[in-house]
């Protein structure tokens, strides 16, 4: 029997407060069925919708609440917090201003206007002088050759511009420690393709390589997507992950994800972190390399390895994806942008994206793609998952997630897979989360993103 409706109200409030937000929906869903003309509910459903990024249902939620109340200033927040998190920042800034209207006194809304304010401002900038003509490479204008590495400087150095094995091992350690990598190191690291998928979780990082080995040519990698943002050691998990690839390039194999773009860059801290560390050119670097990194990697012709998901139509082959033009932004709609956003659900078919973003695919979808290009199954990540993966589609599609308790709030375990043999059978390794330096996650995100979720 269902709970009455104060009794489900209640309960979702108590899940928010443990940071239960899976429960905290449930309850919530359960008290607006009995009462769905309540806006207060759907606020606080929009505000676990956001802590799970969900945030294409967060704001739907927002803007019910609105509908029903449209003098509810919480709603406003939730909404304007929701486009922030989709890159939406003009829609963002017209709730921003409403709640200033309305409550002129209130210093921290003035705040989040004003910040707001500020990023539309500094887009538009951006395009107006952008220009048609061939953009020149943030590479072009480096002088490393003469570069000086002072004497006082004594972290790991490359042994005649390259990295081995000894230079990886003292980096880590290094970084371990907190210390910084010198400039002409890291820029000389910075001149591969890569990939990853720890977000900025360093100290978890090391931990796979202290349970798993060290990649070598007996004991290659793949990470999957997402290794900036949130984490706030991204710049050292990049920096590793760039050096393993210039030691081990055919064995250590790097995919690029939804995170490794400018847009969430500048929301959820890596672009803050690298200024913070380096210096803005060398943000613009790493922005250039993210945009040449593969998109998915076929396995033996049996797995299909991305980061995001299948896509919004059928009928797309493996020879469509090697014709995306990967070096850019990506769209907000088509094949590259489902590649590194889109998610499975359970049902057939295909439905509107909990994210706001690309699409959510069934199982049907994935077996007639599996089927039309002669594929076993696919891997994925992109999403937090309690035991750190999930089987689903029939086991047509797994998710593997690498960030224990991710954002260090959320006490889900990890994993990584090993794929084995001929017959590519997939094993499961869990572990759980490592203590780190008492540096917070998101501590170089976007003010407003971070006071929107309160």
């Amino acid at each position: 029997i269902a709970l009455v409706f104060p009794a489900d109200s209640f309960i979702g409030t108590v899940f928010i407060s443990e940071k239960d937000y899976e429960n905290a929906i449930r309850y919530y869903t359960e008290a607006l069925e009995l009462n769905p003309s309540n806006a207060i509910y759907f606020s606080n459903r929009s505000l676990a919708y956001l802590r799970t990024e969900c945030y294409g249902y967060a704001l739907a939620d927002a803007t019910h609440a609105l509908e029903i109340d449209k003098n509810y200033i919480k709603g406003y927040y939730r909404r304007a917090t929701s486009n922030m998190a989709l890159g939406k920042f003009k829609a963002a800034l017209k709730d921003y201003e409403t709640v200033v209207r309305v409550r002129p006194n209130d210093k921290d809304a003035k705040m989040k206007y004003q910040e707001c304010n500020k990023i539309v401002k500094q887009k538009a900038f951006e395009r107006a002088i952008a220009s048609d003509e061939l953009k020149r490479s943030v590479v072009d204008s480096l002088d490393i050759e003469n570069m000086t590495i002072e004497d006082e400087y004594t972290g790991p150095k490359l042994e005649e511009g390259k990295v081995t094995l000894k230079f990886m091992k003292e980096l880590m350690d290094w970084f371990k420690d907190e210390k910084k990598l010198h400039r002409k190191c890291a820029y000389q690291v910075n001149k591969i393709t890569i990939c990853g998928d720890t977000h900025g979780q360093y100290y978890d990082l090391l931990n796979i390589f202290e349970l798993n080995g060290l990649p070598s040519l007996t004991n290659p990698y793949l990470f999957n997507g997402d290794f900036v943002d949130r984490g706030s050691f991204s710049v050292e998990v990049i920096l590793t992950l760039f050096g393993f690839k210039l030691l081990y390039p055919d064995h250590f194999h790097l995919l690029r994800g939804n995170h490794e773009t400018d847009n969430m860059n500048q929301m959820y801290g890596f672009e803050g972190e690298v200024k913070a560390k380096y210096t803005a050119q060398m943000f613009q670097l790493f922005s250039e390399v993210f945009q040449w990194l593969p998109l998915t990697l076929c396995i033996n012709s049996k797995v299909l390895v991305m980061h995001g998901g299948l896509f919004s139509e059928d009928g797309v082959t493996l020879d469509d994806l090697k014709k995306i033009d990967r070096n850019r932004q990506p769209p907000d709609s088509g094949p590259m942008c489902d590649l590194l956003w889109s998610d499975p659900q359970p049902q057939n078919g295909r439905s509107i994206s909990k994210r706001g973003v690309s699409c959510q695919f069934g199982p049907d979808v994935t077996q007639r793609f599996l089927e039309q290009n002669k594929l076993q199954y696919i891997i994925r990540s992109h999403e937090v998952k309690a035991e750190g993966y999930e089987i689903t589609h029939s086991g047509k599609c797994i998710t593997v997630f690498s960030a224990p308790n991710y954002c260090d709030q959320m006490g889900n375990k990890a994993a990584y897979i090993h794929l084995r043999g001929s017959d590519l059978k997939p094993e499961f390794h869990q572990f759980t989360a490592v203590p780190h330096p008492n540096v917070k996650p998101m501590v170089y995100a976007n003010s407003l993103l971070q006071l929107g979720m309160m």
